[in-house]
């Protein structure tokens, strides 16, 4: 029998957990959708579960009390609700389940929340800005993703389902992930506006008219060893996030102006 992972809430008990105080909380934050043809619907839980999970343990490993909430398996779809089965929620509703959780943290006295985000629909920015002026819990974000060059590890990491995703699944879950030989190639289509396709101006992606195949990025030189190197630096450096945020004290966040 493996011991107990006690910073992970959704395998602890209370018996547990009285022993166990928490400075920190971890929500991870998926979606569920369509990721090619080869990668399955839960990707992002999955991925965001497994890394909120190993950075905690290692966190957890340099002293941190840290504690990682069950995944919220739903996210922002609105450009793939013609998509079957892509799960929506919109904004203002990820606003609101997110207050909730915000209230009962606050309530049962954990002073910080990580959201660890692993859905590019997803952006908790506005939410926590309008939140913050409201709790005393300290609220911040990561995009697990973009927290490492993944073009030190990658020769094309895509945007959805390509090398640096499905890279990632072979590592994790390769029981999930089906044949490469199934994947379609994940070309996607740029927008025709030049600020759109420059990337400095922004409109959301109408999916089925970005990709025929519902992935962005070409998912062929995908390996598990790859995925274990990323992982190890994406978590490496979420576990000191972790660590030195469990310790702060958020009355005194900021340094010294210079003299």
């Amino acid at each position: 029998m493996s011991a107990p992972r006690w910073w992970i809430l959704g395998e602890s008990s209370w018996g547990e957990l009285r022993h166990h105080p928490c400075d920190l909380a971890v929500l991870p934050w998926g979606a569920t959708e369509a990721h090619n043809y080869h990668l399955p619907y839960a990707t992002d839980v999955i991925e965001t579960e497994f890394i909120a999970a190993e950075a905690a343990r290692l966190a957890t490993a340099a002293g941190a009390r840290v504690l990682v909430l069950p995944a919220i398996p739903f996210g922002v779809q609105a450009g793939q609700l013609d998509i079957p089965f892509c799960i929506n929620l919109m904004p203002s509703t990820q606003a609101a389940v997110l207050a909730d959780i915000v209230v009962a943290l606050e309530g049962q006295g954990v002073k910080k929340l990580l959201l660890l985000n692993g859905h590019g629909g997803n952006d908790f920015k506005a939410m926590i800005r309008e939140l913050q002026a409201a709790t005393d819990v300290f609220l911040c974000t990561i995009n697990w993703w973009s927290c490492v060059p993944a073009g030190s590890f990658f020769e094309k990491p895509g945007d959805h389902a390509g090398e640096l995703e499905t890279s990632v699944m072979l590592q994790i879950a390769p029981d999930l992930v089906r044949p490469l030989s199934e994947a379609g190639p994940g070309t996607a289509r740029a927008f025709r506006l030049t600020g759109l396709r420059e990337g400095w101006a922004w409109a959301p992606r109408q999916w089925t008219r970005t990709t025929s195949d519902t992935g962005v990025g070409d998912p062929a030189a995908a390996t598990a060893p790859k995925g274990a190197a990323f992982l190890q630096a994406v978590t490496n450096r979420i576990a000191a996030f972790l660590t030195e945020l469990a310790a702060a004290d958020t009355a005194d966040l900021y340094t010294d102006l210079p003299r």
